[in-house]
């Protein structure tokens, strides 16, 4: 009897949310424009990419949040004396963003982004952070009801390494699909 009514709330709760537009499901892709920052070390930028899925809960008319799930590729390059040496690292994100909507076309993003390490393409000897903590920043831009872009910066708060003071420094450029 109590999985009926549970499951009875369930779908009268998914229901109305899907009837009062308070969920909203996406893709987005986009560039990466990557570097290490609070180094010492004089490291140049690498471009990469970034892809995944984002959901969008309206809490109010000016109010949202937005949980997403990416595949992110971060790094940096440094030229040696006799080679360019790069890191590229690829992560799964879990950016948690709440959105400041001001009127129907742009919005400010704001919160923490959690990442764990699932590749990396080092070329030097060093022992990387599987976690990686940073907060994010952006903002929105809805091109049409369906068809989003977002410009974002992720700053790293924890070490990419036990062995270098470097952090993770993103900026993002992402065009977006709600469903």
């Amino acid at each position: 009897m109590k999985k009926w009514i549970f499951t009875g709330l369930l779908v009268v709760a998914c229901s109305t949310i899907g009837q009062a537009q308070l969920l909203k499901i996406g893709i987005k892709a986009g560039a990466n424009y990557a570097n290490f920052s609070g180094s010492d070390l004089q490291t140049d930028a690498i471009t990469s990419y970034h892809a995944g899925l984002s959901a969008q809960i309206k809490l109010g008319d000016s109010f949202s949040v937005q949980p997403e799930i990416m595949y992110s590729t971060q790094g940096a390059s440094y030229d040696n004396l006799s080679e360019e040496v790069k890191a590229k690292l690829g992560y799964v994100s879990l950016p948690l963003m709440a959105r400041i909507h001001m009127g129907k076309t742009v919005s400010l993003d704001l919160g923490p982004q959690f990442s764990y390490l699932l590749s990396k393409d080092v070329d030097f000897d060093t022992d990387i952070n599987e976690f990686d903590f940073a907060g994010v920043g952006g903002l929105t831009v809805n091109v049409t009801e369906k068809i989003f872009i977002q410009g974002r910066y992720v700053l790293g708060l924890t070490e990419i390494s036990k062995n270098a003071d470097a952090k993770n420094s993103v900026g993002q450029l992402s065009v977006g699909f709600v469903f």
